[in-house]
């Protein structure tokens, strides 16, 4: 587990906590359910700032504690009102002049120069294709483009200027000729506010201004579209005294803070019963709050809490309605909030949020003191003055300024503890779309409950579940621990909320558990199978059904002639739409190979090849394509090509063996022993020619055609674990040692191209070696990034191993592939 305290948490808490290392998640989980209801505090301190969607879009949640008539905020910031300066073209149109011809580069964007040859245009300016978020019409540019808009101010006495802006991708922006924001390589996936450089705020005066901007596109849509707003943080009348945070712990199901609020103590859970050995209660979409509080000074506090959610967890963006409802029933006290408009399952798309369903709050009515719909700022305020919620505003409005409360009384306070609790959860209706047929969650999988026999379920059930996520909490961290010691343990315990809540678990016509997993700030794809693959450890070590889940929606594809290639497909949609794949290339070697190794990997956890047999055929029909395209790959994609396509990549040639391996076993466990016979001595004569023509030197090449150069060979990993023994041992080895004289701060890159690397990887190929000494010189740089990286986002698998920065991707599925040395321990040691 993770735990942080300050040094006064001694003193405060006495001998109640023990001590453990300091560290810090980049960003810590609150609530996760799935893709869509997932929040984040995206900072140390959980009243530090505004709560977060994983894609970054704000979702606020708010927590004050009242003590003795003085109110302290533990959860959430204020949230400032950002004043509109310039409009955007979502928010007015406007026209401004643009070229897509490089113009003059150290003048084009200062004022007084000659823009006669530009063309004047409508915005937004954006590629012919765009995403769901972009708008359309305005103004198409290509590639690049640059454009110059002016304004008139009437004043200039801002508080805090701020760009209002969608860009994708790359962009620079001048306000009078000075830099104001550079970003790349990096884009937005709708409108941000981003700072501004403090020369730049200077920069804005009364009278005529020029924003001038240049954006490039790199692959996909391109959009660009800026204006500008201020930003006016809260007045000293309504500013709230914030509560001191001592502690924080986290664990796999859990993120624990502890506070000081004036004489009492407070220890907020944030509790997550994600629980992979019980379907029904992982599918079940609600999470728990748990307030712990008691007096710090021996004397009795009169202690009562309010706890808010905002209407945008149930919409995209802002400029959405929401309308709120309250009911009294099973002894609960429950507040949602919905989407005026219910298009359900119609947005698809990565940088989403969901915009059907509704989003509720409860406790149970005992405690319950007050409650309320309505404005958020009204709510903070008249719970801060006067203790009460008296506001009932259920009819529409915009997303941004409604929320529901509810205020739970403690009552009066002693030194023994008081529990309290709230539920918070999110009834999608309908989560998935699979053949144009719309899939229920698998909680209601058959359509006889009802989200408030949910709320009923979750309740009584309270302290068994809580149980429940002590036991897994445990079980995780000391698995991790007994494989890999305390720092990769809690690498484990940091992945884990975020490896299963990237996923929905549905049901299809049949009955059979699907778990799609999204790709989440990569292209929004579903049911993708170089995102499963990686992830696979986790879900074969404690709930095998669930890998199963992932990749039954690929074996349907194939196997009703839906999808007619001799190789597996890359997916099955995008995020929600599992209607087929979208991605604009194949995979071949990869995703066939990804298949054959994994299905295997089921056959071995459960004990038996049934689920073999079940899908012979088109297992067949991808081994035999890996047996005359897998040992030399073509110029192909594959799931590692940041840096370009290769041809002849010896780890994708060890994964096309490693998948003919587990073909064999299968087959000779299916009685077809002249096949397997036949594929054994194929891949044992692919691993030799493989030493051969890869060998350089003290190491193994990236490509066959390419020495001096190296790559992770992380596909390797599965020759011992899964008891192939294609390749002698002495290659890992080999590999290990000069890995070893590659490392960087923050990792081992991913190959000799480029310094990033992935985290995942870097674990799996660090299960390869043959002692603990190694395997934790590989491990302490990704322990390093995890809890040092600049960048306060959910977890990055994609990041930079020179300075610890996220190059893409966040809070992925894929961390599930942490538990490899966990799966490799317990695995090897049956053998």
């Amino acid at each position: 587990m993770i735990k942080r305290w300050s040094a006064a948490t001694f003193i405060l808490l006495y001998h109640t906590f023990s001590f453990a290392q300091t560290s810090r998640p980049p960003a810590t989980p609150l609530v996760t359910v799935d893709p869509y209801t997932s929040v984040w505090s995206f900072g140390d301190q959980l009243n530090g700032s505004v709560t977060k969607h994983w894609t970054g879009r704000p979702q606020p949640m708010d927590g004050l504690i009242r003590v003795d008539g003085k109110t302290y905020r533990f959860l959430g910031a204020a949230t400032p009102e950002m004043k509109t300066i310039l409009p955007t073209a979502k928010q007015s149109e406007y026209t401004a002049k643009f070229t897509t011809t490089k113009p003059d580069p150290n003048w084009w964007y200062k004022e007084g120069y000659n823009v006669s040859t530009w063309k004047q245009g409508p915005a937004p300016f954006g590629t012919k294709e765009r995403n769901d978020n972009m708008l359309k019409g305005g103004t198409e540019f290509p590639k690049e483009i640059w454009y110059r808009r002016e304004f008139t101010l009437t004043a200039a006495d801002f508080e805090k200027p701020t760009l209002n802006i969608f860009h994708d991708d790359d962009v620079q922006v001048y306000i009078n000729g000075v830099p104001a924001f550079d970003c790349a390589p990096c884009y937005t996936g709708d409108y941000e506010f981003k700072p501004i450089s403090p020369a730049a705020q200077k920069a804005l005066k009364k009278g005529k201004n020029l924003l001038a901007a240049y954006c490039k596109n790199g692959a996909g849509p391109g959009y660009i579209d800026i204006g500008l707003a201020d930003e006016i943080a809260p007045k000293a009348a309504d500013a709230i005294a914030l509560a001191d945070q001592v502690g924080f712990e986290m664990k796999a199901t859990q993120s624990i803070y502890q506070f000081k609020t004036g004489p009492v103590l407070l220890t907020v859970r944030f509790v997550a019963p994600l629980l992979m050995n019980d379907l029904a209660l992982l599918s079940r979409p609600v999470n728990y709050i748990i307030y712990e509080v008691k007096s710090a000074d021996g004397k009795t506090h009169d202690v009562s809490l309010l706890q808010s959610v905002s209407g945008l967890w149930a919409v995209n963006d802002n400029g959405q309605s929401i309308t709120g409802k309250e009911a009294t029933q099973d002894g609960l006290t429950t507040l949602s909030l919905a989407n005026q408009v219910q298009n359900v399952l119609a947005r698809k798309g990565d940088d989403v949020r969901i915009d059907w369903g509704q989003a509720y709050l409860s406790a149970p009515v005992g405690s319950v003191k007050g409650s309320s719909i309505g404005a958020p700022l009204d709510i903070v305020k008249e719970f801060a003055q006067k203790g009460t919620l008296s506001l009932d505003q259920a009819g529409a409005a915009l997303a941004d300024v409604k929320s529901m409360a509810l205020i739970l009384n403690a009552g009066k306070v002693g030194a023994e503890s008081k529990s309290l609790h709230s539920i918070v959860g999110y009834d999608d209706g309908f989560s998935v779309q699979y053949f144009s047929q719309n899939l229920r969650p698998w909680w209601n999988k058959d359509g006889n409950k009802t989200i408030q026999g949910e709320l009923k379920s979750a309740e009584a059930d309270f302290v068994k579940i809580m149980q429940a996520c002590e036991e897994t909490d445990k079980m995780i961290y000391d698995d991790a621990f007994k494989a890999g010691g305390e720092q990769y343990a809690e690498l484990c315990v940091l992945a884990y909320r975020q490896a299963i809540s990237a996923h929905k678990l549905v049901a299809d016509p049949s009955g059979t558990p699907l778990f799609f997993s999204k790709e989440n700030f990569s292209n929004g794809s579903i049911g993708t199978v170089d995102v499963t693959y990686p992830s696979a450890p986790l879900f074969l070590l404690y709930n095998p059904i669930l890998l199963k889940g992932m990749l039954e929606p690929i074996f349907y594809y194939s196997e009703s002639g839906k999808w007619t290639k001799p190789f597996a497909a890359h997916d099955v949609g995008t995020y929600p739409l599992a209607n087929g794949q979208t991605y604009g290339e194949d995979m071949p070697v990869e995703e066939s190979g990804n298949m054959l190794i994994l299905t295997y990997a089921i056959c071995k956890a459960e004990g038996n090849v049934e689920y073999a047999k079940k899908h012979w055929k088109v297992l067949s029909t991808w081994a035999n394509y890996l047996k005359k395209e897998g040992f030399d790959p073509a110029n192909q994609l594959c799931t590692d090509d940041f840096a370009g396509h290769l041809a002849r990549n010896t780890n994708l040639s060890i994964k096309a063996i490693m998948g003919l391996a587990c073909y064999a076993k299968m087959a000779d466990q299916l009685g077809e022993s002249k096949e397997a016979t036949e594929v054994n001595a194929l891949t044992k004569d692919f691993a030799q020619k493989w030493m051969q023509m890869a060998a350089d030197g003290d190491h193994y090449a990236l490509t066959f055609d390419k020495k001096a150069t190296w790559s992770q060979k992380y596909n390797l990993v599965w020759d011992q674990l899964l008891g192939l023994n294609v390749f002698p041992k002495t290659v890992a080895q080999k590999e290990i040692t000069y890995y070893l004289t590659k490392q960087q701060p923050f990792g081992l890159p991913l190959d000799s191209r480029k310094t990033y690397t992935k985290s995942d990887w870097i674990i799996w190929t660090a299960t390869l070696a043959d002692n603990a000494k190694d395997f934790n010189a590989l491990i302490q740089p990704i322990y390093k990034y995890a809890t040092q990286t600049p960048d306060r986002i959910p977890l990055s698998d994609w990041h930079e191993t020179t300075n610890g920065k996220s190059v893409g991707f966040r809070a992925r599925s894929v961390v599930g592939g942490y538990w490899m040395k966990v799966l490799g321990e317990k695995w090897t040691k049956k053998m």
